[in-house]
């Protein structure tokens, strides 16, 4: 059966899983993500310790892109010592309550290690189309006759990204920006802007992965589908368009900015989830 991996964050139950008889031990995560990454692509691994009333020890909450990925790791690792000495186990969440579902766009390098995973190295690249300074200043003060000191660097830019094995191509648009306290200092001001323009190109690029989805089928192999859905109108126009939306009157960072993506581990602290508990 195949299964559709998007570049977002992953919140579906099925791909979640706990395991819990850990001992507590220095690196914990980091042994996690060795033993578990082998079965696919993480986005997470974060390891806590037990409650009071549970006794002494950690456990830890995992989460694949892929719900095939995680259900083979279940099951191959349930019951295992891994790298401890007590058999560990673990369990595919199954229904998660109270928890807000909200759908965020995974930043632009775990979008480049997930199309790393099923592309390849050379199974994709990206450019930057344009990447203009539309940074203006907050205002003047006209009744002392000058310039504010606080400015506003702005940046706007247009990613493409490009599947040659599939003959997909995407765009993404992104505007960041952010205030320089003190503009008159250069290093301040150039420092300020090589962040933003950074941040710009980023988001520009995890707009454009956004709209691919990655089609992973039974026996391993990846096809790719256009995810029309999230169709903009950067996709529409030509490269002299993208480069003119500075003219734009209309230009705003409500319009072209990503959310910013968010860990949205599970919390046991208020509604518990129910996990598939497996058998011994």
């Amino acid at each position: 059966m195949a299964e559709v991996v998007e570049f977002r964050v992953p919140t579906g139950s099925a791909q979640t899983l706990l395991v819990w008889g850990l001992e507590p031990r220095p690196g914990l995560e980091h042994s996690l993500f060795l033993a578990f990454s082998k079965f696919g692509p993480l986005y997470s691994v974060r390891a806590h310790r037990n409650a009071a009333v549970a006794g002494p020890g950690c456990y830890a909450v995992i989460k694949f892109y892929s719900a095939g990925d995680a259900g083979r790791a279940q099951r191959t690792c349930n019951g295992q010592r891994l790298f401890q000495k007590s058999p560990l186990k673990v369990c595919v969440c199954t229904k998660q309550k109270g928890f807000q579902q909200q759908v965020l766009a995974l930043n632009s390098n775990k979008c480049q290690e997930l199309a790393n995973h099923y592309l390849g190295f050379n199974g994709w690249s990206s450019r930057i189309i344009t990447l203009q300074n539309v940074s203006g200043f907050d205002g003047e003060n006209e009744e002392l006759g000058k310039t504010l000191q606080k400015r506003s660097v702005k940046y706007l830019c247009a990613v493409e990204v490009t599947l040659p094995n599939h003959g997909v191509h995407t765009r993404g648009v992104a505007l960041s920006e952010t205030d320089v306290e003190n503009s008159e200092d250069p290093l301040e001001f150039v420092t300020a802007s090589r962040r933003v323009q950074k941040l710009a190109v980023g988001k520009a690029l995890s707009s454009a992965f956004q709209k691919i989805l990655l089609v992973v089928l039974e026996n391993g192999k990846v096809a790719v589908e256009y995810n029309s859905t999230q169709e903009e109108l950067a996709d529409t126009l030509t490269e002299e368009e993208l480069k003119g939306l500075v003219q734009v009157s209309e230009l705003s960072s409500e319009q072209f900015d990503l959310e910013e993506e968010v860990l949205s581990d599970l919390s046991f602290d208020d509604e518990l989830p129910s996990w598939d508990m497996p058998s011994n």
